[in-house]
């Protein structure tokens, strides 16, 4: 995908749930313009790339959240005013095992 269609978006809130919460888990918050920007649904699992780690999370649509940011819950290695960028994940491309390669 074009580096247009998805630019990076700024981690504007982190949320950390404790133990004992009833709703858990890791959530990506964003509004409905940036999810059509990158071809993405409400509910849908989307892989997260920030500048340490990538992990994958739940997308929430939220048009509370501004054009150009997110808001991360219980996303571990992420912090604020750091650039994230948020993709599907490509479950059905093969990709080489070590010391393999694809013809």
């Amino acid at each position: 995908m074009s580096g247009e269609l998805n630019r990076p978006l700024q981690v504007a809130q982190l949320i950390a749930t404790s133990a004992g919460d009833a709703d858990r888990g890791p959530l990506i918050f964003m509004n409905d313009e940036e999810a059509r920007r990158r071809l993405l649904l409400d509910g849908e699992l989307v892989r997260i790339t920030g500048p340490r780690r990538t992990e994958f999370a739940t997308l929430v649509i939220d048009n509370r959240v501004l054009r150009g940011e997110a808001v991360l819950r219980d996303l571990i290695g992420a912090a604020p005013s750091e650039l994230i960028r948020v993709h599907k994940p490509e479950w059905d491309i093969e990709r080489p095992r070590s010391g393999q390669r694809l013809a």
